[in-house]
């Protein structure tokens, strides 16, 4: 069994923004104003939102600027505070117009791939907090913003009923990057050394991950022989929906062999904060 490559994924954000943008410029006044899957949110209002992570982490990460000094004690905490600092943003941006919006998400992006590409991927980092609390390596941190810009232009591709971005060079790495929350989801449950619980994402851009019980800890591997103890089929579609909490467990269609109780918690796993 192997541990799973880095999941590398610099080099997307431009084409991710560029498809974003294409999307965009494409759409008419009532396709900006649609609802989305984030309550309260229109499309233009997911498309802010975007901008504001990219000001953050420009701000926050590349020049070292700190607005915020709210001490969090708990998931519950970070969550909560996000979400309202968030709709803050939201909510103060909606000024901004959509053409000089598009503007703005091409200059940030910009930056942000460059900011990425000065980066050392293989050095650590802060943690990525669905992962654990502890220190993550610098590419796991960056493939998190990716899939979070991944997300927010399905959330905006579903509303405008528009073809997703479901390649195997742009999921995949969305996928591969989801599932190194499965250690955390799994932190408190008891098992036997070697137990061995197995994900199978189907699909072009799926795969297959284990979790192997090893003293006291959950560790991610691939390639792994051997019957496992439970085994979690689940479609790539539906897959990437349950683990940012666009549908529900019962929703998923898993299909669950062997250990059901012990297969059933992968279901739980959430790679987003919220």
């Amino acid at each position: 069994m192997n541990e799973p490559e880095p999941v590398l994924t610099v080099g997307l954000f431009p084409k991710e923004r560029q498809l974003l943008l294409g999307l965009l410029e494409s759409l008419s006044d009532e396709e900006w104003a649609r609802p989305t899957v984030c309550t309260g949110w229109s499309v233009k209002d997911v498309a802010l939102h975007v901008l504001g992570d990219d000001i953050g982490v420009l701000s926050r990460k590349r020049d070292g600027h700190s607005s915020a000094n709210q001490q969090l004690g708990s998931w519950e905490e970070l969550v909560a505070f996000l979400n309202a600092w968030n709709e803050r943003w939201v909510e103060s941006a909606r000024r901004i117009s959509s053409p000089l919006l598009l503007e703005m998400l091409r200059m940030t992006g910009d930056d942000l791939h460059r900011y990425f590409a000065s980066l050392d991927m293989d050095a650590l980092g802060g943690p990525v907090s669905w992962a654990g609390p502890e220190p993550a390596p610098v590419w796991l941190d960056v493939a998190r913003e990716y899939t979070e810009h991944w997300l927010h232009q399905q959330q905006i591709r579903d509303a405008v009923r528009g073809p997703g971005a479901k390649d195997r060079e742009l999921f995949g790495p969305v996928l591969a990057t989801f599932v190194h929350a499965l250690p955390h989801t799994y932190r408190d449950v008891p098992a036997e050394e070697g137990t061995h619980v197995r994900l199978t994402i189907e699909g072009e851009s799926g795969g297959t991950w284990s979790l192997v019980r090893q003293g006291k800890r959950w560790k991610l591997y691939v390639d792994v022989e051997g019957e496992p103890d439970a085994s979690v089929r689940i479609d790539q579609e539906r897959a990437w929906r349950l683990f940012t909490k666009g549908i529900d467990k019962s929703e998923s269609g898993a299909k669950i062999e062997g250990d059901r109780a012990l297969g059933e918690r992968m279901l739980d796993m959430v790679s987003i904060i919220a």
